[in-house]
């Protein structure tokens, strides 16, 4: 099962990283199975300090933002317990998580990491149309490079109906965010906001 969330990890020099990422888990969450891109900081990170902390978030425009490279100011953090790194202070739930192997003979890497500490925050919010919405658009513009523009605007436009019925306003700026990352991507004339 593929579980979507947020990934923080660290550089060498200690710098924070903070990235959407929707890892392979099993039921107990005793273990995830990462699969960033070989080009993704997430990648880089994990390789030169090989542990991170998985989140599960119901904020989707804190996800929207990092997932199109938006996020201009890091997120409140606190340092995580068991492994050197830092836990995104909003967040629902967290994994605390040790790099076992990584096989980068793909261009998606296969990184196999064992849960070392979990933590709870607070309740998830609950499931909400508007929210599932925004979180496939995000996953969609991390997609851009690989999809015919016909199918993104088709995927989007499906995609308005239940963030217009259902959202609230951070949902409808991270939908809002999203549209105009699209719209510069495939119109690069267009300005940006």
């Amino acid at each position: 099962m593929i579980l979507e969330g947020i990934v923080t990890s660290m550089n060498a020099a200690s710098e924070l990283n903070v990235a959407p990422m929707g890892p392979i888990v099993d039921e107990s969450l005793t273990w995830l199975h990462l699969r960033p891109f070989q080009t993704s900081q997430t990648f880089r990170n994990l390789q030169q300090r090989p542990h991170g902390v998985f989140h599960v978030v119901d904020d989707v425009l804190l996800l929207a933002k990092a997932a199109i490279g938006k996020l201009d100011t890091l997120p409140e953090t606190f340092a995580a317990e068991k492994i050197p790194g830092r836990v995104l202070a909003s967040a629902c739930r967290w994994y605390e998580f040790e790099v076992e192997s990584i096989d980068a003979t793909q261009d998606r890497t296969e990184i196999r990491a064992r849960v070392v500490h979990v933590g709870r925050l607070r309740d998830f919010f609950g499931f909400n149309r508007a929210k599932h919405a925004v979180l496939e658009a995000a996953i969609l513009a991390t997609r851009l490079h690989l999809l015919p523009r016909d199918e993104v605007e088709r995927q989007l436009a499906a995609l308005r109906s239940p963030v217009e019925k259902t959202a609230g306003p951070n949902e409808l700026a991270a939908f809002q965010l999203v549209c105009d990352h699209v719209a510069t991507f495939f119109n690069p004339s267009v300005p940006r906001p």
